[in-house]
């Protein structure tokens, strides 16, 4: 069977209008804390989308609502850690799965210098709190993921058998973006722990023909669009997308940055037929996240 393009119009509440919704997972989002919204390095991403500092706590009701509107199935929400301490801790993200009527599933966070107790953490996320991930941001720590405080994570991921999260290209905030270079971060942590799952977020641009290389070489290495609209995309990455890298490309916002229905208004203009955007939007996410 020759498999048909995508019809115009399939994002968002157009998709629900063809009256055969694709269910969309997104891969890398994060419900807020004001803590985390509100912290000053993130001043110039506020410059961009002209959001305003929080002024009480983001209701998990107003996740769900920007979920829906998107036919957002299922949101990977993430914990994030960093030298300050908790921004959005494993808890409160667990709180908010459980606010979520489902919508939402859990990533954990680690404090990358107590690496011992990060590991008694990560498991207790995994084993008990349900977490399906673990995320690390490097610009956060300024470390990158070749550092050695990594590598008991990495360990205890295969043994786990869920993926680490982390992000690639440069960095919106006012942080160093050298430690979001797939080579010779990316392609280093691949060659050591060939078993693990590494879902590199955020396109790696202006490194995502490096990001593209990455993952064409390792078997378990994948790319997710978090932080772009489909407009956006680079069109190196729209060309793996609907040539051999279908499965390997995951869809992701960067919520609350950039709402799924933002993310996903100009879908029909990227030419995916019917498989890859099922691999894109969900299919992929499912296998690579178990989900």
């Amino acid at each position: 069977m020759i498999a048909q393009p995508l019809r115009r119009g399939m994002a968002g509440g157009a998709r629900r209008e063809a009256g055969n919704p694709m269910p969309v997972i997104d891969a890398w989002m994060q419900h807020p804390t004001l803590r985390h919204s509100n912290d000053a390095m993130f001043e110039s991403l506020r410059r961009w989308t002209g959001r305003s500092l929080l002024e009480e706590p983001m209701p998990v009701r107003d996740t769900v609502a920007a979920m829906a509107a998107a036919d957002v199935e299922i949101g990977l929400a993430a914990a994030w850690y960093g030298p300050q301490g908790a921004l959005i801790s494993n808890d409160e993200v667990a709180e908010f799965v459980a606010q979520s009527d489902g919508r939402l599933r859990g990533v954990a966070g680690a404090d990358l210098t107590r690496p011992v107790q990060a590991v008694r953490e990560l498991r207790r996320a995994v084993e008990e709190l349900g977490f399906v991930a673990l995320r690390v941001v490097p610009w956060l720590w300024q470390l990158p993921p070749t550092d050695r405080l990594y590598y008991p994570l990495y360990a205890a991921c295969v043994e786990l058998g869920i993926p680490f999260c982390t992000q690639v290209g440069h960095t919106g905030p006012l942080r160093p973006s050298e430690t979001g270079r797939p080579i010779p971060y990316i392609d280093q942590v691949a060659l050591d722990f060939p078993e693990l799952t590494i879902v590199c977020g955020h396109i790696g641009y202006p490194w995502t023909t490096e990001m593209i290389a990455v993952a064409d070489k390792h078997e378990g290495v994948y790319i997710d669009t978090s932080a772009y609209t489909a407009r956006r995309y680079p069109r190196e990455l729209v060309d793996y997308l609907r040539g051999r890298g279908r499965r390997k490309v995951l869809f992701g916002t960067n919520y609350p940055m950039i709402s799924p229905g933002q993310a996903l208004e100009h879908l029909d203009e990227l030419g995916l037929d019917e498989e890859t955007a099922e691999l894109f939007l969900s299919g992929n996410a499912r296998r690579v996240f178990d989900l």
